[in-house]
């Protein structure tokens, strides 16, 4: 009788790690389709972002926002601004530029930002430069478009178009279609 109770107890144990194993392999499945689901959302969400890059103690450029969402977490990181953005960036002479757009995704294996929705670009002279969508090439300090666009001089002449390049401070400008519109001073 003792042995009978030894077998069968035997394959009480045997039934019940085979039972374990199913459910925690279940467990587990759950578990990989649960970081699956996790791994598509953002590492970190930020909210008052504000940023300052500095070179040899000056400040290069300062970036603010109302919020950030980091998907640095991915193939292809990136973070998303879907609250709007302003830019300034501060040449040697530390005469500033302002950038701002309704939102902002940064592709961080590029080095290129895109700008959206009611672009503008505001010299330290005033000149002003609107667009729909800009990318701004971080690495070759180079912004570029093929939407349409409006520059305004600081003397009312507009220059009007679709797309352009060109540098960070403005002073290489490159434009694909355009036209354009000059005041002219009568009393010179």
């Amino acid at each position: 009788m003792r042995k009978g109770n030894f077998k069968v107890f035997n394959l009480y144990i045997a039934a019940t790690l085979v039972v374990a194993m199913f459910f925690s392999c279940q467990d587990n499945l759950g578990k990989i389709q649960k970081m699956q689901l996790t791994s598509r959302a953002p590492i970190g969400i930020a909210e008052n972002f504000n940023l300052k890059y500095t070179d040899s103690g000056r400040v290069t450029s300062h970036l603010i926002s109302q919020k950030m969402i980091d998907y640095s977490n991915r193939k292809f990181s990136f973070s998303r601004f879907p609250e709007g953005i302003t830019l300034y960036f501060f040449d040697k002479h530390n005469l500033k530029t302002t950038v701002k757009a309704e939102r902002a995704v940064n592709y961080d294996s590029m080095d290129v930002i895109e700008l959206l929705g009611n672009v503008k670009i505001i010299k330290h002279d005033g000149a002003l430069l609107e667009t729909d969508q800009l990318f701004w090439d971080q690495k070759n300090e180079w912004l570029f478009s093929e939407k349409k666009f409006k520059f305004t001089d600081v003397d009312g002449s507009v220059v009007e178009g679709y797309g352009i390049d060109f540098n960070l401070d403005l002073t290489i400008i490159n434009i694909t279609k355009f036209s354009a519109e000059s005041l002219i001073n009568e009393n010179q």
